[in-house]
């Protein structure tokens, strides 16, 4: 079951690790990402960062949309990880919009982006993306840390 799927362009780190996980009562921790396949030292980093009992897995996009698809991953309780709105949005497409809650906790800020919180930067790319998956269900929402207030996604 897919508890939720954060947008943290840090991916795995304490407060993902800690906080979420344990707020969501995830079993098994998702970083899709396709840049973090390539590399040992990003895979490590993630490991050391994981919390005791909880499985870390971590996929390319294209694997992470495969796995949805096919029932592995419908034994975890699953919490997943991306590094931006781009990729959130091909996994949702990408597994017929299966994922119907979506949470930006952190993104990278750019020339061309608006803050709509103090960690969420986003530009017309992913603005227009998050009102397709709003105007298909899926719940929107920023928070960085489970003891915020949800803030919901209006654009």
């Amino acid at each position: 079951m897919i508890l939720n799927l954060r947008v943290d362009h840090r991916l795995l780190h304490g407060q993902v690790a800690l906080s979420w996980v344990g707020f969501l009562g995830a079993d098994c921790i998702l970083v899709a990402n396709d840049d973090v396949v390539k590399s040992n030292l990003r895979k490590a980093t993630m490991k050391m960062a994981k919390p005791n009992g909880v499985k870390l897995v971590m996929k390319n996009i294209e694997d992470s949309i495969g796995a949805l698809n096919n029932g592995v991953t419908d034994k975890y309780k699953l919490f997943i990880v991306v590094e931006n709105v781009d990729d959130a949005y091909k996994l949702i497409k990408g597994t017929n919009d299966k994922i119907k809650i979506l949470n930006l906790g952190g993104t990278d800020k750019n020339e061309n982006s608006e803050e709509l919180s103090a960690a969420v930067f986003v530009d017309q790319n992913d603005k227009d993306q998050l009102k397709e998956l709003q105007n298909n269900g899926v719940d929107v929402t920023i928070q960085q840390v489970p003891s915020e207030a949800k803030k919901e996604l209006s654009i």
